[in-house]
């Protein structure tokens, strides 16, 4: 079964928003890597923890939602040690309210929706200053760095 989480932030720019929907399932595992997948693609998170993308999304989407996902991997893993596969089946958005991060605050919010799993301090919020978003990442400094 799919919920479908939306993400939504009003600023005077216009805002941010995202749907994301998505379900969960446990895996065998001792199934083969390709078999539990949507379309036979998955990325591996963090040990048991895989994330099927839904076909035809942006590297940067994918990137951004993968990172949502990997902030409460340990949780997720330690809960699901047979492994867990979350199959996203739809990221949708208004092109004029939409940045690549916003899929990971999506898929953080879809995350602690689901399995009931604590705050990770993700934020966006419009900062008047400079005209533009601030995006944090709770303990994450750089998402994308080897050092996070």
């Amino acid at each position: 079964m799919s919920n479908t989480f939306k993400y939504r932030l009003w600023s005077p720019l216009g805002g941010l928003a995202a749907d994301l929907t998505a379900g969960h399932r446990a895996l065998d595992a001792d199934a083969d890597a390709d078999a539990d997948a949507v379309d036979g693609f998955r990325l591996q998170i963090y040990r048991n923890v895989w994330l099927a993308p839904p076909r035809g999304i942006n590297w940067r989407d994918a990137a951004w939602l993968s990172f949502g996902l990997s902030a409460h991997s340990s949780d997720l893993s330690s809960a699901h040690p047979g492994g867990l596969l979350v199959e996203v089946a739809e990221l949708t958005f208004p092109l004029a309210h939409f940045r690549p991060e916003a899929a990971a605050l999506a898929m953080d919010g879809w995350v602690r929706m689901e399995f009931d799993l604590p705050d990770r301090g993700f934020r966006a919020a419009f900062d008047g200053g400079i005209g533009a978003y601030r995006f944090h990442w709770g303990g994450y400094s750089d998402p994308f760095s080897d050092e996070s």
